[in-house]
């Protein structure tokens, strides 16, 4: 893996020598590690330039719109998997036969519903909360409901917290929803699929039993799909890094979830509808497209571009077909929803936008899909956090599996030298 060297000479000193790591795809990295022996290490805001860890889960190549997990390409696994079976795959690093699968299924049924106690808990919120703030305090209390598993040495254990934890985010979502409307909160039900289960919970009250759309739970199982793993993002970078103290995996999720609460990471889909809001009707869009295009005018359009990849997001085509079929299922008069699609048309055509490569992302046509569903804004990045728990958990058990440190950044200190306190201040 280490076959090459690196030099670094820095003057006044020796040259030191650094091994080139090889992965089994992407660039070269330089190992850094030994630097800390010559009293000297790395400056890198945001860990740009920086691996953090090894991982064998999730390739990502931004430049070719390429997204890989355990090497399977998103499309494929879009178009020809489902997300339990994905689940599978990220958690165990192959697909499962017939049988594996099957169990798996399973397991995460019998895992669906949550302690009784646990509707208590939610009653400390107020009504209006935020669903992401009452995500964080419900999942993070879990470990007070689940402590029977918590030993993150034991391999068992873990397996046990990963199955829980995946099974029981969509009830924790669908309940926080239910919270915040006044409605009582659904119980599972095992003889519904993933998605539709969720669907159920989400939408169904005792009073009134409605069947779920096949074309909306596999749009929502999409969704799930596409969300579940993104290599080492912020807050996978969070889990791991919680993780890496030895705390519980419940404990480590809900951090996850805080920093995909921030908007510059999981609230993207959000903003996109919050941007359709501002444009208000098909009328204003040229202006807001020359505002896009003004750099002295701080208006930008959300959901178009992404940060890692540089061509096109491979997530997006499927997304558009799914958005496509949605709407036709639903047949929606919707003035944001027109003028959502009249803005993608736009950028599809617009040189400006075609030679920035500023496509619509996954985000783009992900909240046009929720709201279509007729879920609030406000529970877009609940859903996300629920998708991506896998992901997480995935990390999580990955960096457990193998030696690992505590995680300790270092930094580089532009403070006051050491200096003492006024000799007259006794």
């Amino acid at each position: 893996m280490a076959d090459k060297k690196a030099q670094l000479i820095i003057e006044g000193s020796a040259p030191v020598e650094l091994p080139v790591l090889t992965g089994t795809v992407g660039p070269d990295v330089i190992d850094v590690r030994s630097l800390t022996a010559t009293g000297r290490f790395t400056f890198d805001p945001g860990f740009m330039s920086t691996a953090s860890c090894e991982s064998k889960i999730t390739y990502i190549d931004g430049d070719k719109g390429v997204l890989l997990h355990r090497g399977y390409p998103i499309e494929q696994l879009a178009e020809h998997s489902d997300y339990l079976e994905t689940c599978y795959l990220l958690l165990n690093g192959e697909l499962p036969n017939q049988e594996e699968k099957a169990r798996f299924v399973s397991t995460i049924k019998n895992h669906t519903m949550v302690h009784e106690q646990l509707k208590s808990f939610f009653n400390g919120f107020r009504r209006d909360a935020h669903p992401m703030a009452i995500m964080c305090g419900v999942v993070g209390a879990l470990s007070a409901f689940y402590h029977d598993s918590l030993d993150i040495n034991n391999p068992r254990h873990r397996e046990v917290s990963a199955m829980r934890l995946i099974a029981k985010m969509p009830t924790i979502a669908a309940m926080t929803y239910k919270y915040s409307m006044g409605q009582p909160m659904m119980y599972p039900r095992n003889d519904l699929n993933y998605a539709e289960n969720f669907l159920h919970m989400m939408f169904n009250t005792p009073a009134e039993i409605k069947p779920i759309s096949p074309v909306l739970a596999k749009a929502m199982d999409k969704i799930f799909i596409l969300h579940a793993d993104h290599e080492q993002n912020a807050s996978t970078s969070t889990v791991r890094l919680a993780g890496s103290s030895g705390a519980n995996p419940f404990a480590c999720i809900a951090a996850g979830i805080a920093a995909l609460w921030g908007p510059a990471h999981g609230g993207a889909n959000e903003a996109v509808l919050n941007m359709l809001d501002e444009i208000g009707s098909v009328e204003n869009i040229d202006k807001f497209v020359a505002k896009a295009k003004d750099k002295n005018d701080p208006f930008k359009l959300m959901g178009f571009g992404h940060r890692v990849y540089k061509n096109f997001d491979p997530r997006a085509k499927v997304m558009k077909q799914t958005c496509d079929e949605v709407l036709a299922e639903l047949g929606i008069n919707d003035p944001q929803l027109e003028l959502a699609m009249k803005l993608e048309e736009i950028a599809r055509n617009d040189p400006y936008f075609k030679e920035r490569n500023l496509y619509p992302n996954v985000d783009f046509y992900s909240g046009i899909i929720l709201k279509a569903i007729g879920i609030p804004t406000s529970m877009f990045t609940v859903i996300f956090a629920l998708a991506r728990t896998v992901g997480w958990i995935s990390h999580w058990k990955e960096m457990l599996s193998g030696p690992y440190k505590i995680g300790r950044p270092r930094q580089l200190y532009t403070g006051h030298p050491q200096r003492d306190l006024p000799a007259d201040r006794d």
